[in-house]
């Protein structure tokens, strides 16, 4: 085991943060580490009337989710809190990678009310589904008058 100061993986930190020349592009966030990148990954599917959004969130508890519908937007929400300074039974900690720390992903989904959306969570997978917009029929041609 290596000691903490080196980070996730010794020859990953080596290589891919060139020398920590560039601290702002070297990706880390605190609650995921350098994998946040792949946190939230969505999959959207559109069936005839509907459409199903698939959103991974490992980790999580359903009390720990949030999903809110505003203003055309939906947004969705997740948010862990770890005691840092909590002792094991056995002892202490002597490296500890989980953090407190909170996620969110917004899409634009039009005239959608919360009632027509229906939300599950099940194996760390969030599965929401919204009827699509019905769309209004334009008219082939007018003639407008000039005055």
């Amino acid at each position: 085991m290596l000691p903490s100061i080196f980070g996730e993986n010794l020859f990953d930190d080596f290589f891919d943060d060139n020398f920590g020349m560039y601290p702002m592009w070297n990706g880390r966030n605190p609650l995921y580490g350098k994998h946040a990148k792949n946190l939230m990954k969505t999959d959207v599917r559109e069936t005839e009337d509907t459409y199903e959004v698939d959103v991974d969130l490992p980790g999580f508890k359903k009390d720990e989710l949030s999903v809110e519908l505003k203003d055309g937007y939906l947004t969705i929400s997740a948010a862990k809190g770890l005691d840092k300074d909590e002792q094991d039974k056995k002892g202490k900690y002597i490296r500890q990678e989980r953090y407190a720390g909170a996620c969110s992903r917004s899409f634009y989904v039009g005239d959608v009310k919360p009632e027509e959306v229906s939300a599950k969570y099940e194996d760390g997978i969030l599965k929401l589904t919204m009827p699509k917009q019905v769309k209004r029929e334009q008219p082939k041609s007018s003639s407008i008058a000039i005055g």
